[in-house]
């Protein structure tokens, strides 16, 4: 299942949650032998698996458990913006005033 935007949050647990178990199971790991790798406890592993809620400390602990710590990148990767970038992207926005005006002119802007 792709997940998109517009996928209910239920089903986005129970997709990650079915894609979780099956890497698991891909990496020949037992539910046990994963809760001691990682430190997470078995009935938290169960219930990220099972499609419930799970805070993202346990998730982070199993993912580098099962050297998977590339998804955890991919789950929200840094933006780098060029320098070049950051200079247009300055050129583009307009001087105001803290109050949101605009400032002030003197009639020789267009000079």
């Amino acid at each position: 299942m792709k997940i998109s935007q517009v996928t209910p949050k239920k089903a986005v647990l129970e997709e990650l949650g079915r894609r979780l178990a099956q890497y698991r199971k891909q990496q020949g790991l037992s539910q046990e032998a994963l809760a001691k790798a990682s430190g997470v406890g078995v009935a938290t592993i169960r219930r990220i698996e099972d499609g419930r809620d799970a805070q993202i400390g346990s998730w982070i602990k199993l993912l580098v458990a099962m050297d998977a710590a590339d998804a955890i990148e991919a789950l929200l990767p840094e933006q780098l913006r060029s320098p070049m970038a950051e200079v247009k992207g300055r050129r583009r926005t307009r001087a105001s005033t803290a109050d949101g005006r605009s400032p002030p002119t003197w009639g020789d802007e267009d000079q």
